[in-house]
């Protein structure tokens, strides 16, 4: 029984209080959520040690982080060094996009899944493409049989929602060749089903089949998280005809995940120009009724690989503010090569401040307490308090400790001008928290 179903019977579960309890809202409204399909709680009911989060409307805006091996970076212990980071940083999720042998991979995943406490994403398209090259030699042998046996493998291992590219379709291909793009397919599942379908001539399974895969997700509760494979790569290829021809096909998708009692989110762009970003999330929201939004970025421009986690973060604020419910991080590595640890919970903290500076515009409840909390505290110069109330207490303990003198009443920065300290004296207040 997946929790829309549960919802609609007006049962509440487990997942859906302890939700309730770290948002701080009623058990009723993440059901009515649910029940509208706003609100989704990915949740494998084999996933053990999950502790879960519900990502949608009137909640917090939620954090992703990548992780996962490569054949240039085979270590798993890296990977879970990585997640282990993720959580700590304030990743609410992690996507595993390991990639390898297969049978590397099936151990990855496993080995993540017994570690991650978060809900784990994957896409299993990646998989299905890897065994296709082992076991007959090329990507476009693969068999529709290939992928939904994938898919139920990762569903009992305990995923919690899974990147499915249901709209690359032959329709949605003839609008981008029809209309051409600058860097044309930049997602990599969207590329190996662009090939097969390209080369055999038919319609994507994961579209023609959509059914057995909801059966599928229907029976392990997997949330399905419908891939945007035409996002655009570059500001150039933003909000054109492939894309929207996509989203209108996800949209459709999203209505009959619905009807089945599947919970589904939609994924979105991707490279997009600042003044398009609200646009894209409104039509995104029009035509998938509400669903929740799963973006990667949006980067703002193409000029900045090393800080590829700031252009994100300026339109992931934006996205998050426009209706935008799940933010996946984009590292400082993007475009360059495999993050390091370092790299992933650079990526994890920016997220967070696009997602937090979005939930205070937003109202979500605790966004302004906590900014007024740290306010407080500065006025007071309490540097405990401002360091445990920080986003990242880890950089802020280790700045003030390598950067002011043992000691030390204000910071470095003003010493004896500090303004706090001035206006204080004038004003005859104390330093104290009001």
């Amino acid at each position: 029984m997946t929790q829309i179903l549960e919802a609609r019977k007006g049962n509440t579960t487990r997942q859906m209080r302890r939700v309730a309890e770290k948002e701080g809202v009623s058990v009723e409204q993440i059901a009515e959520g649910l029940v509208k399909g706003t609100v989704v709680i990915p949740a494998n009911r084999y996933h053990a040690n999950l502790d879960p989060v519900a990502i949608g409307t009137g909640l917090r805006t939620k954090v992703n982080a990548n992780i996962g091996t490569s054949t240039y970076f085979p270590d798993i212990e890296r990977e879970l060094d990585k997640l282990r980071l993720a959580v700590e940083a304030g990743a609410d999720a992690v996507m595993d996009l390991s990639t390898g042998s297969g049978l590397d991979i099936d151990r990855s995943r496993r080995r993540i899944m017994a570690a991650a406490t978060v809900a784990v994403g994957t896409v299993p398209i990646y998989q299905v493409t890897i065994e296709a090259i082992e076991k007959r030699g090329s990507i476009v042998e693969m068999t529709p049989e290939d992928m939904f046996e994938v898919i139920e493998r990762q569903a009992k291992d305990g995923v919690d929602f899974m990147t499915v590219h249901s709209g690359i379709t032959l329709e949605s291909i003839a609008r981008l060749q029809k209309q051409g793009r600058v860097t044309d397919i930049v997602s990599r599942g969207g590329s190996f089903l662009t090939g097969w379908i390209l080369h055999q001539g038919k319609e994507n399974p994961l579209y023609d089949q959509f059914d057995r895969l909801l059966e599928i997700a229907q029976e392990y509760d997997v949330t399905i998280s419908l891939g945007d494979g035409l996002r655009p790569g570059s500001l150039a290829d933003a909000t054109d005809r492939a894309q929207i021809q996509e989203l209108i096909i996800l949209g459709e998708l999203v209505d009959r995940a619905r009807e089945a009692g599947v919970q589904v989110m939609v994924e979105g762009p991707g490279h997009v120009p600042f003044d398009q970003i609200e646009a894209n999330i409104k039509i995104q929201k029009t035509l998938a009724k509400g669903a929740p939004f799963y973006v990667l970025g949006p980067l703002v421009t193409d000029v900045a690989p090393g800080y590829d986690h700031i252009t994100s973060a300026i339109g992931g604020t934006l996205a998050a503010v426009a209706g935008a419910d799940f933010l996946c991080y984009v590292t400082p590595a993007e475009h360059l090569g495999l993050p390091t640890p370092e790299d992933v919970r650079e990526g994890v903290v920016a997220a967070r401040i696009a997602a937090h500076a979005a939930d205070l515009v937003k109202g979500v409840k605790g966004a302004w307490e906590w900014d007024l909390a740290m306010a407080k505290a500065r006025k007071a110069l309490d540097w405990d308090k401002q360091i445990a109330l920080a986003i990242d207490p880890v950089k802020a303990r280790r700045y003030r400790k390598e950067r002011n003198p043992e000691g030390i009443v204000e910071c470095t920065m003003c010493g004896k001008y500090c303004a706090m300290k001035i206006v204080a004296e004038h004003l005859g207040k104390p330093m104290e928290v009001c």
